[in-house]
């Protein structure tokens, strides 16, 4: 297959095709990255320990707030490769390729190290029950070993993704996801290490995925063509994934943070609420990175149609993403509600533990869609060039009101339930929806309603 078959034209042509071309392999991939997790609590709910579900799911919260921070950098990498991209500029796509890859081993050895130190002590800022703190701890610093792979892959992945080459990186992740299912079975089932064998089950084969993502860029063309004897940071292009990352990870660490305070509560519940709003948040988690490739995807039609000039695209990228986000939480959020005490079977088969989970899809699955909303309409934003003003409303709204809910109406007697807590969710994502389409019609008015032509070049500003 050629590089010009791999690559999407997004900047002319309809926009729902095209879209659909880069964002179906991008769910695909998205939703085999899941699996990796969803094989991990699959596992030990069945083949381990009584406390072992509770015990992995109660770390989702806390690696999410770790690791958003340093993924947000990676989609400032893709709105700068699709941007110089757009414009032609070589020079500038090989310099951002390699400050990328640099800094993607940064952020992977800062994790690493802060999760194998820190471990017990942020599980129990989280209110974790003793009888697994253990376990989650042991879990938790054999999957941090694996974040530098982690990060080389999805800063990696960017790159591709900016050139609208979401194929490959579906196939590495298919491989890694093989490797990943196989070892869960040795490691748990025949081995009988526990918690222990599905974290490093998951660490090697995030180190599958990263080599062939790094293998694949060594053989692109010139433009964007890896080598190692290129590796190091240049000043100019951190400076531009700083500036865009560094505040699309805050909001990541943000919603993560709220998800934290969340996660103590439903810790205070018990073992069983625990494992049941695991089970339930794994599934629910296929729903939202079906949404949130329309996000990404819209993020990445932006920035290739801006660093082109045809900014009379820009509007139908957003109508056209964000209905496809709403559809697509609508129809798959409703389907898991509707089978899920069979999904939920799959994971535990205890009634009280499908029972709690039940509960919180009720509440999440069946509002997904104004997620898929909130969250596109942000893709559009950043894909505009603009990363503080939306991470400021996401802030406001959707974590600050998740925690003022659970400070205020989650702390009155009668609306002490896993319902009330459950309700923060739907509530900030629709405030918060709002909010951000006030702002991305803003910002809409900063750039040309007609297209320009944008003129080659090969030099580095």
């Amino acid at each position: 297959m050629s590089d010009m078959k791999k690559e999407i034209n997004m900047c002319e042509g309809p926009v729902l095709s095209q879209l659909l071309r880069l964002t179906i392999p991008l769910m695909l991939s998205s939703v085999l990255q899941l699996v990796f997790n969803a094989a991990d609590i699959i596992v030990v709910g069945n083949f381990a320990s009584k406390n072992s579900l509770a015990a992995v799911g109660s770390t989702t919260a806390l690696v999410n707030l770790m690791t958003n921070l340093f993924l947000g950098l990676s989609v400032s990498v893709n709105v700068l490769t699709a941007r110089f991209s757009g414009a032609g500029s070589k020079e500038k796509i090989q310099k951002t390729i390699h400050t990328a890859i640099t800094l993607s081993v940064i952020c992977g050895l800062l994790l690493t190290l802060l999760g194998i130190i820190f471990a017990p002590q942020l599980l129990k800022l989280m209110n974790t029950p003793d009888n697994i703190l253990r376990l989650s701890s042991t879990y938790l610093r054999i999957y941090f070993t694996g974040m530098i792979p982690m990060m080389v892959y999805n800063f990696g992945s960017s790159v591709l993704r900016s050139k609208g080459d979401t194929k490959r990186p579906l196939l590495y992740l298919s491989a890694a996801g093989v490797v990943n299912v196989i070892l869960n079975l040795i490691f748990v089932i025949v081995l009988k290490m526990d918690v222990a064998g599905v974290g490093l089950a998951t660490a090697i084969s995030q180190a599958v995925s990263a080599a062939l993502i790094i293998n694949c860029l060594m053989k692109e063309e010139e433009a964007f063509r890896f080598s190692f004897k290129k590796i190091g940071l240049d000043i100019n292009i951190t400076t531009a994934i700083l500036k865009i990352g560094i505040p699309a990870g805050i909001q990541g660490v943000i919603f993560s943070l709220s998800n934290v305070v969340i996660q103590s509560s439903i810790n205070g519940f018990g073992e069983i609420v625990i494992a049941g709003s695991a089970a339930a948040a794994s599934i629910e988690g296929f729903v939202w990175v079906s949404m949130n490739s329309f996000s990404q995807g819209a993020l990445t039609f932006m920035s290739r149609n801006i660093g082109a000039g045809k900014f009379s695209r820009l509007n139908r990228i957003a109508i056209v993403s964000c209905a496809c986000a709403a559809a697509t939480g609508l129809i798959l959020g409703n389907s898991v509600f509707i089978f899920g005490k069979q999904l939920l079977s799959i994971y535990d088969s205890r009634p009280d533990v499908i029972e709690a989970g039940l509960t919180r899809m009720l509440i999440v699955c069946c509002f997904y869609c104004t997620c898929g909303l909130m969250d596109c309409i942000v893709g559009n934003i950043r894909g505009m060039g603009y990363a503080v003003t939306p991470t400021i409303i996401s802030l406001i709204g959707a974590c600050g009101l998740r925690i003022l809910w659970i400070l205020t109406v989650f702390r009155i007697p009668q609306f002490h339930t896993q319902h009330m807590l459950f309700a923060s969710y739907p509530v900030s994502w629709i405030i918060t929806f709002i909010a951000h389409l006030i702002c991305f019609r803003f910002m809409r008015k900063k750039f040309p309603r007609e297209d320009r032509s944008v003129t080659k070049t090969t030099s580095a500003s």
